[in-house]
């Protein structure tokens, strides 16, 4: 093995960027220089030995000039000089220097200071040479009787490492420490002793340990924890001997290291079963994490915990120690809570979770108390849903919890108040019998709500659950309340009051209700939300109370309610205007306080233009393509987005578009660049010329960046004209009809193809799907005869006239479920007009279902 390789004990910190001394100059200081300078050389040498350095002429040196020193410091180079150093030549005999070596060895085996004799002692447990040791025997026995017990602790260490090592140099070595043992008083020196007496001959070691069971407590707790390891090893070697142990186990549980409570009473565990010592050592664990200062030892010995609950037999013993437990809440630390909250709640059960939720209760109420800080609030949420989860598994609880946690929906932390929302929702819909309750407390405590999400949550509850008249009526008292004020004057003008219009916080504006400070501040989603809640209890309220006066007047003040907050949001009063989505939902809340929830296709916009968003290529083509279809009178226009998917840039994206009908384009669309994953919107014209039903299709085309390949191309979908977009109800005398049907050349039949089973409704049904109109008197279709004919017209936004003959009859004879059957011929002055038309209702009646 070469110098690098050569195994070092002692890490030295090496500077890197020092030059390395040469040989001659390290002489020459070893040789003539003061102590500091030979001290400054031997550490260089040092260096340079354990960088792979071979060095051998500095041996005999450092032999002559540098050993005899008495300095300290040179006596602890030394011995690391000593680790490193090769000592045996090429072919493994040892070098006849090391004899010189050896004698100072035993010189400082035997000198008269404590610290060279030990660490001499300690450096001889690193060496691997037999020959160096054997001379040196007789002087380390001679240190185990050494009046200072630094000396004779290490003596043990060298005996015992050359005893493992080399047994055959010293093979009486258990006895000999055994004996020591016994006469030893030191705790240092009889830890060291009993430890090497468990490794190299337990039988001794157990011996010891009989005669001196019933003082185990008086020991030193270096050597308790050394017992409890040789009693883990025994026992678990040798089951039978737990009984002559355990006792001593139990009485370790007391001690008063830390350390030997937390390794005594993990043995415990591992050596029995029973309750009793599951207890004990519950017990234990519980007092260790109660009194330890230092964080990570309570969460090491609260896993301890956690872990004997997972064994099934364990859990019931734990079961009781659970208020035990809950005096870990003492710590402040957030993680140590959070376990042993975790902890509690896995054994609660019917037998102490009264006890539990009254110690959360109080912890709960102390949150309260003191100065506000993250983890306070952390550990109240902690509380509030351990409190919750308490309450879902023992619903019989509930009740005592819930008054307590509804005080903290007024809370400043929004988390806190939100987990305590949940639990109340959770709460009133699960307990039918708590319901009334709730909307007691949660009526108490609304007015100081400060969170506008917990106002929103508060809002939905009380107008869900509220079902009794007076809960109703407070309600409203509560809303009204929290909006202050009238916000309009009787003229129904704006109040301009400070407080609604003034932009510096004045001592009034701090001390607005909270709903009105909401509105002011622009908030309108709350107030889409207590719309919807004035509008479910006034319904409930209508449905509760029959006279008249009073439901009319309850009706009347929500509506007024909504209105005025409506006319707020439009006004110039609140720091944002109310959105088009609040809007809406106030509007729909007063049509349906008003009885009427039937509203207005035309309100909608939006929907109906998505409604005319056409895909033209799929989500995982590269190109990505959608149109709108804007249909104007004689000309439509296609809004095309195009969205490049891909990582590179597209270059000469072009949309090309045919047309199938009477369409024509009015131009090409021009080619644009697509940097990647960027999109962009094209507009192309197309002129319509008549009233038949078009197809536009087409493709995009384009060039990749940086791509030596051709074109690519991504074909579109069609995009299908609808001859509805031109067709308008017209109406027309029986005259002009007669005398448009004799001239009009083209015609298409139709035979009626449904499932609709009575004569009118498929009558209807057509005139829907065509958008004609019937000229055949209403009063000419009504009763019931079998059979129908009725004269249908329209005409199209090009002036082109559509006619219609709808004949139809219901074949009585096959039974009432039996659809109708008959013709429906269509006349018009365009070829292109009557098959559209035909078509149109050929599609629309395939689709019909009962």
């Amino acid at each position: 093995m070469t110098a690098a390789e050569n195994v070092c004990y002692t890490l030295i910190n090496v500077p890197m960027d020092s030059e390395p001394p040469s040989e001659i100059s390290l002489k020459n200081d070893l040789e003539k220089g003061d102590v500091k300078s030979k001290t400054e050389a031997l550490k260089k040498v040092i260096i340079m030995i354990l960088n792979g350095e071979k060095l051998p002429g500095l041996l005999m040196t450092i032999i002559r000039f540098v050993l005899p020193l008495q300095d300290h410091t040179i006596k602890k180079l030394l011995l690391v000089f000593w680790e490193i150093v090769p000592k045996t030549t090429p072919d493994g005999r040892l070098l006849h220097e090391m004899i010189l070596v050896c004698d100072a060895y035993r010189k400082d085996l035997q000198h008269p200071n404590e610290f060279i004799r030990g660490s001499t002692l300690r450096f001889l447990c690193k060496l691997k040479e037999a020959e160096l040791l054997e001379p040196l025997m007789p002087a380390i026995r001679a240190c185990l009787e050494h009046r200072h017990s630094y000396v004779r602790r290490n003596a043990v260490l060298a005996i015992y490492t050359i005893y493992r090592n080399f047994e055959h140099l010293i093979p009486d070595a258990p006895e000999l420490i055994h004996d020591f043992l016994v006469n030893e008083k030191d705790a240092s020196c009889k830890r060291n002793a009993f430890m090497m007496l468990i490794h190299a001959d337990q039988d001794r070691a157990l011996d010891y340990l009989s005669t001196c069971i019933d003082q185990v407590q008086t020991f030193g707790d270096i050597l308790q924890l050394v017992i409890v390891e040789l009693i883990y090893k025994v026992c678990h070697a040798n089951p039978s001997e737990r009984a002559r142990f355990i006792r001593c186990i139990y009485n370790l549980l007391q001690s008063s290291s830390p350390a030997v409570k937390y390794e005594a009473a993990g043995t415990l565990v591992t050596l029995s079963s029973a309750p009793t010592a599951i207890k004990a050592a519950a017990q234990c664990y519980i007092d260790l994490i109660i009194k330890e200062s230092d964080n990570n030892v309570k969460l090491i010995v609260l896993d301890r915990l956690i872990e004997l609950k997972e064994h099934p037999a364990h859990e019931r013993v734990l079961q009781d120690l659970v208020m035990d437990i809950l005096r870990v809440l003492s710590t402040p630390d957030l993680e140590v809570r959070k376990k042993t909250l975790q902890l509690a709640l896995d054994l609660v059960s019917s037998r102490n979770v009264e006890e539990l939720v009254i110690v959360l209760k109080k912890e709960v109420i102390k949150t309260n108390n003191v100065s506000e800080h993250e983890d306070t609030d952390k550990y109240r949420q902690l509380l509030v849903r351990t409190l919750h989860s308490c309450s879902v598994r023992f619903p019989d609880m509930a009740a005592n919890v819930i008054p307590v946690l509804m005080e903290f929906l007024s809370d400043n932390n929004e988390a806190a108040a939100a987990d305590v929302l949940e639990f109340v929702r959770e709460a009133i819909q699960r307990f039918d019998n708590l319901r009334m309750l709730i909307v007691e407390k949660m009526l108490e405590v609304f007015h100081a709500i400060k969170s506008v999400k917990i106002y929103r949550g508060a809002l939905w509850i009380l107008g869900e659950y509220c079902s009794t008249k007076e809960d109703i009526q407070s309600v409203m008292t509560e809303v009204r309340r929290s909006l202050g004020e009238k916000l309009v004057t009787e003229m129904g003008t704006y109040a301009t009051q400070s407080a609604l219009s003034s932009s510096r916080p004045t001592k009034k504006e701090e001390e607005r209700p909270p709903l009105r400070a909401f509105l002011l501040d622009g908030d309108f989603f709350v107030a889409a939300s207590l719309a919807t809640t004035l509008t479910k209890i006034a319904l409930r309220y209508v449905a509760l109370v029959q006279e008249k006066k009073k439901q009319n007047s309850f009706v009347a003040e929500a509506m007024l309610l909504m209105a005025t907050i409506l006319h707020l949001g439009k006004s110039s009063l609140p720091k944002k205007p109310i959105t088009d989505d609040d809007e809406d939902q106030f509007q729909l809340s007063l049509l349906a306080a008003m009885g009427n929830t039937q509203r207005k296709e035309a309100a909608d916009p939006l929907a109906s233009k998505l409604n005319k968003v056409t895909q033209l290529t799929g989500f995982s083509d590269p190109v990505y393509a959608e149109a709108y279809v804007h249909v104007n009178q004689y000309d439509i226009v296609l809004d095309v987005l195009v969205v490049n998917q891909t990582s590179d840039t597209l270059q000469n994206c072009t949309l090309e578009l045919a047309t199938l009908g009477d369409l024509k384009l009015v131009e090409k669309p021009s080619p644009l660049t697509l940097a990647p994953h960027d999109f962009a919107n094209i507009k192309a014209n197309v002129k319509v010329a008549s009233t038949e039903n078009g197809i536009i299709f087409g493709n995009i085309v384009y060039d990749v960046s940086g791509a030596a390949s051709d074109r690519n191309c991504v074909v579109l979908s069609d995009i299908h004209i609808d001859i509805m977009d031109y067709i308008q109800p017209a109406t027309c005398t029986d005259a002009e009809f007669r005398q448009m049907w004799a001239e009009f050349e083209w015609e298409n039949k139709v035979t009626v193809n449904t499932n609709i089973i009575d004569l009118n409704d498929y009558l209807q049904h057509i005139l829907k799907s065509t958008n004609m109109k019937c000229l055949t008197p209403e009063k000419a279709l009504s009763g019931y005869c079998g059979f129908m004919a009725a004269n249908l017209y329209a005409r199209s936004i090009f002036g082109e006239d559509a006619l219609a003959n709808v004949s139809i009859e219901k074949p009585i004879q096959q039974g009432p479920e039996a659809p109708v059957t008959g013709h429906i011929r269509i006349r018009a002055k365009s070829q292109g007009m009557a098959l559209s038309l035909g078509d149109k209702i050929n599609l629309s009646q395939k689709k019909t279902s009962i």
